[in-house]
């Protein structure tokens, strides 16, 4: 008899992404099997999906997913379905009560229990709904199936301790907690034994780390610690939040060499009243004093930053105070929302809610500013010599011409021509920039170099494998003592 087969659907922001290379690890321990790419919607035997709080229409969503799967499983009795993340934790008994036919509720704390949840559904033939209120143990103890085999996410921490009006996340995830340095770069090690080159360092309010083991230098001592690490060759994190970026922060980026010159910054606004409404504890001074260290110690950074347009009582000054933050901190990208309530949250009851009508012509002006920007920054890269870490997939094609994809450090996105010599998603060739768009670079020509690279052979060893390129399980060793878990992300911004 085949084994019973998989998929994980995937909302919301990096820790998601995270939790469901987990969540695939679990099930694949548990005797499961992903299911194939381009597979037939409901052809899966266990559909899990994890959910994302943070937009209104995150529940909308999920629902009509559900609808869709309905009449699937009613031909298909053995079918199971579970959801679970930040909706999960938010509406618990709500989902079986809307959607009876969901098998497995769980929560943002317990991800570690959906295959016992799943066998317990099989076999009592009853929804199944457990939601843990805080974290036992640090998720990164888990067997985890990552979707890149150069690539990686490493949790330093879990939870939030800010009281963003406007954020549900804090109260789903939990407080702030961190884990330990040693436990952080033992994990690290084993990515780079296993042939990872990249890895990006994942917090709720990721430069926040060390306020829960005492020490406030600890996040840029643990970006030192990474810098002498044989082998790994490219670092990154997300998201730091203002408040806590601090001078040694900056000076461990600049003084570092595998972390790379890329900084998401987080404004959310650029009035500084409304950033109090918001309950963000900076104002824009302190935002602009940041942008102008960084750019002080690593010119060529490249920034990006997340802004919600049309938060509650937010006036057409206000807005002119965004737009005057945006044209000095010269973003090489921003994420842009248009506010939208979220139930549970002080922004959802306070007055001056401001008509859709103004949100959307402000999200223009705010979109077509940034787009002229990014231009125009992407521009300066045109000539430049840069080293791009060839990225999964066949990238473009333009015409007769094959091109494949790949980031440079700064984290640009770089189209170029498919090389003479053999590359592999992991390696990392020399390209010179021909022409810039918004979005991204090009690198039309002969590469100057490549550079085969042990990630490289990761992918390829991965690819000759029975599963294909369905992933790396890789069962991480449960190095020190299992403390209490943790959460990650400043949750607003973190996509």
């Amino acid at each position: 008899m085949s084994a019973k087969t998989y998929e994980v659907r995937t909302y919301g922001c990096q820790m998601n992404v995270h939790d469901s290379e987990r969540l695939s690890g679990l099930l694949e321990e548990a005797g499961y099997v992903r299911a194939p790419d381009g597979h037939a919607e409901g052809d899966a035997d266990i559909v899990v999906f994890n959910t994302c709080a943070v937009r209104e229409n995150a529940d909308n969503r999920l629902y009509g997913n559900l609808g869709r799967l309905a009449p699937m499983k009613a031909r298909r009795p053995g079918m199971q379905i579970a959801v679970g993340g930040c909706l999960a934790q938010k509406d618990r008994d709500a989902i079986v009560a809307r959607a009876p036919w969901v098998d497995v509720v769980f929560g943002t704390h317990n991800i570690g229990s959906l295959p016992v949840l799943l066998e317990r559904a099989r076999v009592r033939e009853e929804a199944q709904v457990e939601i843990a209120e805080s974290l036992e143990t640090f998720p990164s103890t888990l067997p985890t199936r990552r979707e890149s085999a150069y690539a990686a996410w490493v949790s330093i921490s879990v939870g939030c301790n800010n009281t963003c009006t406007f954020c549900i996340v804090p109260a789903l995830r939990g407080k702030e907690k961190d884990r330990r340095p040693g436990d952080i770069l033992a994990e690290i090690e084993t990515l780079v034994a296993e042939g990872v080159s990249e890895i990006t360092l994942l917090g709720q309010n990721v430069n926040a780390y060390g306020s829960d083991i005492g020490d406030r230098e600890a996040f840029s001592k643990l970006l030192r610690a990474c810098g002498r690490i044989e082998g790994l060759e490219r670092v990154r994190f997300t998201s730091p939040h203002p408040r806590d970026f601090t001078d040694d922060v900056i000076s461990a980026m600049a003084e570092t060499p595998n972390v790379m010159p890329q900084l998401h910054m987080p404004l959310q606004s650029g009035s500084s009243r409304v950033l109090k409404a918001m309950r963000r504890s900076y104002r824009q001074e302190r935002y602009l004093g940041i942008i102008e260290k960084v750019r002080a110690a690593m010119p060529d950074a490249a920034i990006t930053t997340d802004i919600i347009v049309g938060f509650p009582g937010e006036t057409e000054e206000d807005f002119e105070e965004t737009l005057h933050v945006v044209r000095e901190s010269r973003f090489a990208q921003a994420f842009t929302f248009q506010y939208s309530k979220r139930p549970g949250t002080p922004a959802a009851e306070m007055p001056d809610q401001i008509p859709k009508e103004t949100v959307q012509a402000r999200y223009e002006r705010l979109v077509a500013l940034q787009e002229e920007i990014s231009w125009a920054e992407n521009k300066k890269q045109v000539g430049r010599e840069l080293e791009v870490l060839v990225a999964e997939g066949e990238g473009r094609k333009d015409g007769a011409t094959q091109r494949l994809s790949g980031r440079a450090p700064d984290n640009r996105l770089v189209h170029f021509d498919r090389p003479d010599e053999p590359v592999r998603p992991g390696d990392v060739v020399t390209v010179e920039v021909s022409y810039a768009a918004p979005h991204h670079l090009l690198a039309e020509g002969p590469v100057r170099k490549v550079r085969r690279t042990r990630a490289g052979d990761a992918w390829e060893r991965r690819n000759a494998t029975p599963q294909g390129a369905g992933g790396v399980l890789l069962g991480l060793p449960k190095v020190g003592v299992p403390e209490p878990l943790p959460p990650v992300t400043d949750g607003c911004s973190v996509r």
